[in-house]
């Protein structure tokens, strides 16, 4: 499946980030950083990345969403991971990311929790 990505406006300040494929090595994976240059540009500093759709994420991937949480928190901003399950929850276990990123079971937890 092709790595596919959307974004919606959740409120002043706020974006959705829907992500549904394998984030993998590729130009695909760099779009999400790409994104949320733009994002931060914008004046959307407060993400939600909803990863319920991804099946698939390598290191490629984590590292892109590494990159993504220090340009939102050097813009003062926040972001929650909702919905990840599965290989993807557990890469972020392994490599201990998960004591470093918020993650939220479903969206509309991760929608309340934003500031």
């Amino acid at each position: 499946m092709a790595l596919r990505i959307e974004e919606r406006d959740a409120g002043p300040g706020r974006s959705v980030i829907r992500i549904d494929g394998r984030i993998t090595l590729g130009e695909a994976a760099s779009a999400i950083e790409t994104l949320v240059k733009r994002l931060m540009q914008e004046g959307r500093h407060h993400l939600i990345f909803d990863l319920s759709g991804v099946t698939h994420i390598d290191s490629t991937g984590i590292g892109q969403f590494i990159a993504c949480l220090n340009q939102v928190r050097s813009s003062g901003g926040s972001l929650r991971m909702a919905g990840a399950t599965g290989q993807v929850r557990d890469a972020f276990r392994v490599t201990r990311l998960d004591t470093i990123f918020q993650f939220d079971d479903d969206l509309e937890t991760a929608l309340e929790a934003l500031p």
